[in-house]
């Protein structure tokens, strides 16, 4: 029971570790610079969001059908 309520604890204080201050550069660094023919430099939140082309849409086309593979010109017998 006791090992039960420790680990509990210890994920209750997991979870409660993370930081809620905005993110800022190490002491020292700066931020990077503007893109070339950017008008402004991007926010930490913007460096932070993936681009579209990095979580493309997921296609599940399931078959409705049988359907006979046409021939893939790629597909070579091992030498």
């Amino acid at each position: 029971m006791t090992r039960l309520i420790a680990a509990a604890a210890l994920l209750l204080a997991l979870a409660a570790c993370g930081g809620r201050e905005p993110l800022q550069p190490a002491a020292g660094q700066q931020m990077p610079p503007a893109p070339a023919m950017a008008a402004r430099a991007p926010t930490t939140d913007e460096l932070l969001t993936p681009p579209p082309i990095a979580r493309p849409e997921r296609v599940d086309e399931t078959l409705r059908r049988s359907e006979e593979r046409e021939d893939d010109r790629f597909d070579l017998p091992p030498t």
